[in-house]
């Protein structure tokens, strides 16, 4: 499993709303991102929130960045301040 995980700042709780209730109200990834799952997560107090995008293979997650990367600004939680790639290699759940 992969995971695209994309940091914000300058996050409000009205806007996340916004963009929350687009995504429950979606049938699935915007076309293109052959995402298998997301975890949005908000710390309000910072007005940071961290989004995890998770692909079944590398591939997946590049094609998935490619379209995600155009995005408009407008569409996002806040302002992109980072964008890691990366291998699951453990995930232990009870």
């Amino acid at each position: 499993m992969y995971v695209r995980v994309v940091r914000f700042t300058d996050v409000n709780a009205e806007r996340l709303q916004g963009l929350l209730e687009r995504i429950e109200q979606s049938d699935g990834p915007p076309p293109g991102v052959p995402s298998t799952g997301i975890t949005i997560m908000f710390d309000e107090g910072q007005g940071t929130a961290v989004v995890l995008q998770h692909f079944a293979t590398a591939e997946d997650m590049e094609a998935g960045a490619r379209v995600m990367a155009a995005m408009d600004a407008s569409e996002t939680p806040g302002t992109r301040v980072s964008v890691d790639a990366t291998e699951v290699k453990l995930e232990r759940k009870p």
